[in-house]
């Protein structure tokens, strides 16, 4: 990494710090806090350990489809190295305002690690598709099937749902002009290519529209692979589905785990899942201080008391701030070693 790079990573854990610990203030500014870690104390290893494992296999299930679908476009690629890609992509994404510095960096190490930049984009925009497309749905589903039950569980937050569908759906349309266009994609290249030698941050060269050419043709190519392998469109649709499922899950373990009954497995889910459209394209790093903010509100009828706050912890604690970690040493593990 270069210095420019260090120092734009340590901004960035500075921010991500800093809005860490007002988030921790939000939270426990009001809270009993011996009751609430009482409530934690409580809950078995078994329960925690079923959350965890859940979280894990959230991020690692994403690497699975990194793999297949660089395998299936004949790059070389071990199934755990694009699961140490998935867990980069994360760390990243929660370091950076509405995870925009997940992908680049996991094209990186791909590219570094002998993956072709055109396959490895392509990859990455159709993972990345398919996994806000999965939102889009999930949304419209919940809209359509317990919009009045939505309505009692958001109140307040009722209007971010509909904001962060709106953003998610908008995205997934960009993605898929940019991916099946050609046209699209070239001008795109174009306009950066002069806009940077507007601002003299590279002259005009022959070699470079020759690279870009061979990087669109290659793309291309890729995309009309994908078009034509639509199996394989669809085992990564189906794979991503359950893969949001592990993440959404996760607090009815949490809330079984904690003794609690009387809210159903699907309220809970469809509860969660609202709470990650809400809050997915938010320009908040790891989308912290409104997820536990909207977590609070929406989540106070299913749990009572001191179990809210618990709750939060452990949901939050496991499913973002313990993979964050993770994110990190396996990054801090790909600098010292080689492929």
């Amino acid at each position: 990494m270069s210095e420019k790079g260090i120092r734009r990573f340590l901004i960035n854990i500075a921010v991500f710090t800093a809005v860490m610990i007002l988030t921790f203030w939000f939270v426990f500014r009001n809270q009993d806090i011996s009751q609430t870690a009482d409530a934690v104390r409580k809950m078995p290893g078994a329960y925690l350990a079923a959350a965890f494992l859940l979280a894990v296999l959230f991020v690692s299930a994403e690497g699975v489809m990194i793999w297949y679908l660089l395998k299936g476009v004949g790059e070389r690629a071990g199934m755990f190295r694009c699961i140490a890609y998935s867990f980069i992509g994360f760390f990243f994404s929660g370091l950076t305002p509405s995870a925009t510095g997940g992908q680049p960096m996991q094209l990186y190490y791909m590219k570094r690690d002998g993956n072709s930049l055109s396959a490895s984009s392509v990859v990455l925009m159709s993972v990345a598709v398919v996994y806000k497309l999965v939102l889009v749905l999930t949304g419209i589903g919940i809209l359509l099937l317990w919009n009045a039950h939505l309505k009692d569980y958001l109140q307040k937050y009722y209007g971010l749902y509909f904001f962060g569908l709106f953003l998610n759906t908008a995205l997934v349309v960009i993605l898929l002009l940019v991916m099946f266009s050609p046209g699209a994609i070239r001008f795109l290249f174009s306009q950066v290519d002069r806009f940077l030698m507007k601002l003299r941050i590279w002259k005009q060269s022959g070699v470079r529209r020759e690279r870009m050419e061979s990087f669109l043709c290659g793309y291309q190519k890729t995309v009309c692979f994908f078009k034509e392998n639509r199996r394989m469109m669809a085992v990564v649709l189906a794979g991503i589905f359950l893969q949001r499922f592990t993440v959404f899950v996760l607090p009815y373990v949490v809330y079984r785990g904690l003794g609690l009954s009387g809210t159903g497995l699907l309220a809970v889910i469809f509860v969660q899942a609202s709470v990650y459209i809400a809050v997915d394209m938010l320009p908040v790093p790891g989308a912290q201080g409104i997820t536990e903010a909207m977590y609070a509100s929406v989540f106070a009828g299913i749990f009572p008391g001191k179990y809210l706050t618990a709750s939060l912890c452990i949901t939050r604690g496991v499913s973002f701030y313990a993979v964050m970690g993770l994110g990190l040493l396996v990054f801090l593990a790909v600098n010292v070693t080689k492929h």
